[in-house]
């Protein structure tokens, strides 16, 4: 056979296979309808520790991979102007201390004791006064002087009182003034010590020994030493169809090839403005041998499934809503469930019958 006899029989036969329109039959099986997320792996309750004062960090006590306890101290950062902070005001609570001014306190109450004598005293006289001033002896002069020391006595008694007592009430409310300060200084210094506020692990370390760090700077990342969470993005199209409790199939870059399942456990109301998406918070099912936080993850949060179903391949679906059959007709189906290749066809055709692929 000459060979451009040969090369014409091969192109008439790929011209006639390529004619030929693919065929499929429809087939009973389980489908599952789902929502595609993208996220990444955290420890759970994990978060950035940040200092609450600016300072130049003096030493660090943890590396990563320490298990820290709440409450255990992370950084320190230089204070020494808080120190002397608190030592100022440790000097002022002792000076103000009601104890400290017991000589003020003794002073007046001597003047009290001594008003109080010459009240006394002058009660007596103006009683005697007016005695005799019944049985008109002296005169009314007198009397009167004697009802003047009186009074004067009185009001010299009542003003020693008022000024102890006033005294008294200064003494404690600038002891207890003094002592606020001393504890406002004490906390301030207690900020200089960065601590833990849970019990967990040191996954980061983000500063060095020397960096100057401040409120808005994170200084570690610490999360919980065995549990993790999926923190997942749904697109807002399709956030109304996520709820609870609704299974999530996923797969991470670290374990290739696997599928792990994991369960929607929060559904955060608020939308990133900057992504239009929702973040969506699900717990493990089935966990990996080791996981570390910020592995990502691709998902699918399966909304519905149903056994048995009639599916064909979503390619041989046309416009939507029908499907050509081997007698190429266009007969008219009602879909149901979807997924990223096939699609449930309620009814309208059975599996017995042959359709082809629409050509595109």
């Amino acid at each position: 056979m000459k060979p451009y006899f040969l090369f014409a029989l091969i192109l008439v036969i790929l011209v006639a296979c390529k004619g030929e329109q693919e065929k499929t039959q429809p087939t009973v099986e389980d489908i599952s309808e789902s929502v595609y997320a993208s996220g990444v792996v955290k420890s759970r309750d994990q978060y950035q520790v940040f200092p609450t004062v600016s300072g130049v960090i003096q030493q660090i006590f943890v590396t990563e991979g320490d298990v820290v306890k709440r409450g255990e101290p992370l950084i320190k950062l230089d204070n020494e102007a808080a120190r002397l902070s608190t030592e100022n005001a440790r000097i002022a609570a002792e000076y103000a201390r009601v104890s400290a001014n017991a000589e003020k306190l003794n002073e007046l109450r001597e003047a009290i004791n001594l008003a109080r004598s010459k009240k006394q005293n002058d009660s007596l006289l103006l009683v005697r006064q007016r005695n005799l001033w019944a049985n008109q002896i002296g005169t009314k002069v007198e009397l009167e002087q004697r009802e003047l020391a009186y009074k004067n006595s009185l009001t010299a008694y009542k003003s020693a009182v008022l000024r102890y007592n006033d005294l008294r009430k200064q003494l404690d409310f600038a002891a207890k003034q003094s002592q606020k300060n001393l504890q406002i200084s004490q906390t301030m210094s207690e900020d200089y010590t960065v601590k833990s506020e849970t019990n967990g692990k040191v996954y980061s370390v983000l500063k060095e020994q020397g960096e100057l760090v401040t409120p808005q700077t994170p200084v570690a990342v610490v999360g919980d030493a065995d549990e993790f969470i999926l923190e997942l993005q749904v697109d807002e199209y399709d956030i109304a169809r996520v709820k609870p409790g609704q299974q999530v199939l996923l797969n991470l870059d670290s374990y290739k090839g696997q599928v792990f399942e994991g369960k929607v456990y929060k559904v955060n109301p608020a939308m990133n403005e900057r992504t239009r998406s929702f973040t969506i918070e699900a717990s493990f099912v089935t966990t990996p041998p080791a996981l570390y936080p910020n592995l990502t993850t691709e998902a699918n949060i399966i909304i519905q499934e149903k056994k048995n179903a009639l599916t064909i391949p979503r390619e041989y679906l046309l416009d939507g809503s029908y499907v050509m059959t081997e007698g190429k007709e266009k007969v008219p189906v009602k879909t149901g469930l979807k997924d990223y290749q096939k699609v449930e066809i309620v009814n309208g055709i059975s599996k017995n019958d042959v359709l082809l692929k629409p050509v595109r």
